[in-house]
């Protein structure tokens, strides 16, 4: 029976006659695997674009319209060793837990085997050079091997699963040595335990696995903390809108259905699906998803509104100007994948060396082999001189040289208020020497205060506060929070974009506006904070007038003066009003700054920076710095941040205090120099190892343990990150 496979479902538009899927990959674990999948499915005709997301094993394809069925590419990943289905985020992320349980499973097989079986080992050890007798060596020889071999066998599923599928397609990759490295150990234990030898290496097997499993755990748990954004993104999407079809008669419709012209009411508490202006109503909205600024905006004849911002009060009709895949919300999203997509120069480095280790491995170990049988060695005696090259080879110290430290690392840095969100994010964030800071819940704090509450009254501020409780504004919140209020004011009325009004021992009193108030005199002859929001408030004759702001974070002078005491630039992209982002720059001394700037301005700065060789670290929050925090070298968003931004940050720190960005920094620039150092650690191991296992005088036990030696030393230096901050200066 043919069965046939449709995946139009997943296949969307690129434009430009090109059509866009997402595949998700099973077995990429390299940049080997990333070079690999993209020539062969680049080879195909008319696909104009294949790039392998290696955090979330996502293939990116795009082909010209109508000349490919994407189950061809499916086939074409199943030719090259890898099974692909269509990207879908939540069974994206249920994949990864299951490896990442699975992984867990073989670790822990391979450790308890290790335990035991050097247990088992030390007693022979001893034996061989005292009085042990032959039949109590092979006694614990069979010991070790009854334990080994089954132990290896489950636990070694991660490389010799990853081996076959690229020996079956005619490849290579780095699980190849390491399968033949354990399968040659493990055979050469039972034929010298057959034949009564005084040396077998199951312990040197099955503690290679053991470590080799750690670095293969730490690597993939690290990638599995960083989302999919895409589909977090969507989310954010209204799917439908309701259209106006009659002078006063509404249809509900899919986003699809609706065109530039078309104009659509907007009520409270809706989410807009589409661009456009408002040509009648009056309401507030909640752009901060778009703009990122927490106090909402009047919403009046004339006023724009996008995709993704919140109606909150009054109801709306919006004239479309885009919809579907041309509002500013999938452009945003645009501008996130193209990000996202970047290539590293790390990634390119891993690729190079992926590519030469195999066969570099490979080659030495047979040529050794056959040099020694010409040499007029036996067979047995050049195939183990052959598997301690193999072995002594391992990269393991290499695979823990960076994962481990990253691990202390990331300790260190959760003690400082700092989260990571992505594998790499320590070496990039230790290259940053040039940061852009967004303004608005970043440099300053995530909620309002009131400046001038000290000003006003006791009691009139306390009436304000409960009156304040009525309404759901976030300024009247900041003020019913500054004033402590607990009971709201019965019968209290608010009035949408105006403010709310209440009776008080029969005395009128309001809050909101200052027209709404009557205080508009008040506000042309007070001395305000020129970045501030006012709110008036009225009791009967009485008016005043409340200065409400985000204040700036605590500790940010300091933080400015520590960064720049490091050599770092410093500057601030907001797309706020010009006198705020002017205020807090001059506050924090901070030369250069820009208001009122797009997403597409702020990915237009950081990559003016690059070409610069500069290395961006974005510290931002709202949905609007998704693209250029992605864009960045580095990102960091605070734990206030939408949950977009989060998802696409490298780091995220906690609490009010901005003082984690530069215990980050520093925790960062000191891991990367132990990296570097583990590195070279074992580069050298290698380059003295080497020689000694070709020249037959290191035998498979030696060489796993000097192989273990070498991932221990890398390990106790990377310990060494614990204490990488420093004290800000």
């Amino acid at each position: 029976m043919h069965v046939t496979r449709d995946f139009s479902h997943y296949v969307r538009s690129a434009g430009e006659g090109v059509q866009h899927i997402d595949l998700a990959v099973e077995g990429v674990h390299c940049a080997g695997c990333m070079a690999k999948i993209e020539r062969g499915l680049s080879a195909i005709p008319d696909v104009t674009l294949a790039r392998v997301n290696l955090t979330d094993r996502r293939v990116a394809l795009e082909w010209k319209a109508g000349t490919l069925d994407p189950s061809r590419f499916i086939d074409r990943l199943e030719e090259l060793g890898y099974k692909a289905y269509p990207f879908e985020t939540e069974s994206a992320e249920v994949a990864e837990v299951a490896e990442s349980r699975f992984l867990l499973r073989c670790l822990g097989v391979a450790a308890f085997a290790t335990m035991n079986v050097m247990m088992l080992s030390i007693p022979v050890w001893s034996g061989n050079v005292s009085d042990m007798l032959p039949e109590q060596r092979d006694f614990f020889h069979w010991l070790s091997a009854l334990i080994a071999l089954p132990a290896a066998a489950y636990a070694g599923q991660p490389f010799f699963r990853s081996a076959w599928r690229a020996l079956s397609n005619k490849t290579t990759n780095m699980d190849v040595p390491i399968s033949i490295g354990v399968i040659l150990a493990l055979g050469m234990s039972v034929v010298e335990t057959i034949h009564h030898a005084e040396h077998a290496y199951f312990d040197a097997a099955i503690m290679l696995l053991t470590f080799l499993l750690v670095g293969r755990f730490l690597d993939q748990n690290m990638r599995r903390r960083t989302r999919a954004v895409a589909g977090n993104l969507a989310a954010l999407k209204a799917e439908t809108a309701a259209k106006f079809v009659g002078p006063d008669e509404i249809s509900q419709v899919p986003v699809a259905a609706i065109s530039p012209g078309d104009i659509v009411l907007l009520r409270p508490g809706e989410r807009c699906a589409v661009d456009g202006t408002v040509i009648e109503g009056r309401s507030e909205i909640d752009q901060s998803l778009i703009t990122g600024e927490t106090l909402y905006v009047t919403a009046e004849q004339g006023t724009p509104v996008y995709a993704g911002s919140m109606n909150i009060s009054g109801t709306l009709r919006v004239r479309v100007s885009a919809a579907s895949e041309a509002t500013l919300l999938a452009e945003i999203t645009r501008l996130l994948d193209n990000a996202l997509q970047a290539r590293s120069r790390y990634m390119r480095l891993a690729d190079r060396a992926s590519r030469l280790y195999a066969p570099v491995v490979h080659a030495t170990a047979l040529i050794t082999i056959l040099g020694w049988v010409i040499a007029g060695a036996s067979w047995h005696d050049a195939i183990v001189t052959g598997v301690a090259v193999l072995i002594i080879t391992c990269p393991c110290a290499l695979g823990l040289a960076i994962p481990t430290v990253q691990t202390v690392a990331s300790g260190a840095m959760f003690k400082s208020g700092v989260l990571l969100n992505s594998g790499d994010a320590i070496e990039r964030l230790a290259e940053a020497n040039h940061v852009i800071f967004d303004k608005t819940g970043t440099l300053t704090l995530p909620d309002l205060e009131v400046m001038n509450a000290a000003d006003i009254p006791a009691d009139i501020f306390e009436l304000a506060g409960r009156l304040a409780l009525s309404s759901h504004h976030p300024v009247a919140a900041a003020v019913a929070q500054a004033a402590g209020a607990r009971s709201p004011i019965v019968g209290a009325v608010e009035e949408a974009g105006q403010g709310v009004r209440a009776d008080a021992d029969g005395v009128e009193i309001r809050l909101g506006r200052p027209s709404f108030c009557d205080a508009e005199a008040l506000v042309g002859g007070a001395t305000l904070d020129p970045e501030a929001s006012v709110v008036a408030f009225s009791k009967g004759a009485e008016k005043f007038i409340l200065s409400v702001r985000q204040g700036l974070r605590p500790d940010a002078q300091a933080v400015i003066a520590a960064l720049k005491a490091r050599g770092i630039g410093i500057e601030i992209l907001s797309g706020d009003r010009e006198p705020a982002v002017k205020a807090a720059a001059h506050t924090l001394a901070i030369p250069e700054w820009r208001a009122g700037v797009t997403p597409a301005d702020k990915i237009a700065r950081i990559e003016e920076l690059k070409r610069r060789g500069a290395k961006v670290l974005m510290v931002g929050d709202g949905m609007n710095d998704a693209p250029s925090l992605a864009a960045a070298h580095v990102s960091m968003s605070p734990i206030s941040a939408a949950h977009l931004s989060q998802a696409t940050a490298d780091l995220v720190f906690l609490g009010r205090p901005l003082a984690p960005v530069v215990a980050a920094i520093d925790s960062a620039r000191k891991a990367l120099h132990l990296m570097r150092q583990n590195l070279w650690l074992a580069i050298g191991y290698n380059v003295l190892a080497v020689p000694v296992a070709i020249s037959g005088v290191v035998t498979p036990l030696i060489a796993a343990a000097a192989m273990s030696g070498s991932s221990i030393l890398v390990m106790l230096n990377s310990l060494r990150a614990r204490s990488a901050s420093r004290e800000m200066v």
